[in-house]
Formats: structure tokens, sequence, C-alpha cells
């Protein structure tokens, strides 16, 4: 069992949509603290009964991870607000900033006067399958 503020180092491997996505094979396993918001929620929750050890593959779901996609989340954008507009492709990543806040958002589509920008997360709305394997607690 896994307590609030333990420092726990685990290895993983995601898949999303049958694809592996992320791992931290070759890098070393990922730390975080425990009920310290650094993980998604629903990942921190499956961990929690875990122990030094054991291993396990965890389905979570979007409202669990990165959550729904949100059609607010969808900009359209004159075309002359973003620098290298002519350049860009669908499926390009942008950076936008606005109050000092850093964006990313994904090209969705092009036209002749607007760039349709995704600020969704780019896990929003799926499903995350996980293979963890606690290597370290520290209570």
């Amino acid at each position: 069992m896994i307590n609030k503020g333990a420092k726990v180092k685990f290895d993983y491997t995601l898949t999303v949509d049958g694809k592996v996505t992320d791992t931290s094979a070759g890098r070393g396993p990922l730390e975080y603290t425990h009920g310290g918001g650094q993980i998604i929620i629903g990942l921190e929750e499956e961990l929690a009964s875990m122990n030094v050890g054991d291993k396990k593959t965890v389905q979570i779901p979007a409202e669990k991870a990165y959550g729904p996609v949100l059609q607010e989340a969808i900009k359209r954008v004159p075309k002359e607000a973003i620098n290298n507009a002519d350049q860009l492709k669908v499926g390009d990543m942008v950076g936008a900033s606005n109050a000092g806040h850093t964006f990313r958002a994904v090209v969705k589509e092009i036209t002749d006067k607007e760039v349709v920008l995704d600020f969704n997360h780019p896990l929003a709305g799926k499903e995350l399958t996980f293979e963890v394997e606690i290597k370290e607690i520290n209570q």
C-alpha cells in the first residue's frame, strides 16, 4: 500500500490505440510523490494498492486521464495571426502564449483564411493502457 506523500519509482509502458507511445525503458523509472497530483489520477489510483516488485496492466479511461475532447478548445485563428502560417501542415504542433501562459496546439485544418488549432491534450478522449512495475517506495 502506498501512502500519501510517499516517493514512488515505477517502470511503465504506455499503449494508446494499440501502439506504444511512451515508456521508461532505457530512461529509468519515473518518480512521483503519491497524492501530489504529478501523474494522472487514474494511474495514481491504480498504483495505490501496489507494493515493490508488483506488476500489472491497467486501463485508464479518458475521464481519469486527460479528459474528454473539448470542442471549446478547438479554435479558428486568422492566418495572419500565426507566424509562418503558409509553412504549416495538418498535424503540426504549434506554440501559443496568452497572459504569460504557453500553450501547445495541433493544426487540425488549414483554409485560405484560417488555421484550426486544437488545444486539447493530444491524449484527450483516449483510453490509456499502462504496464507498470513498482521499483521503489519511500514512505
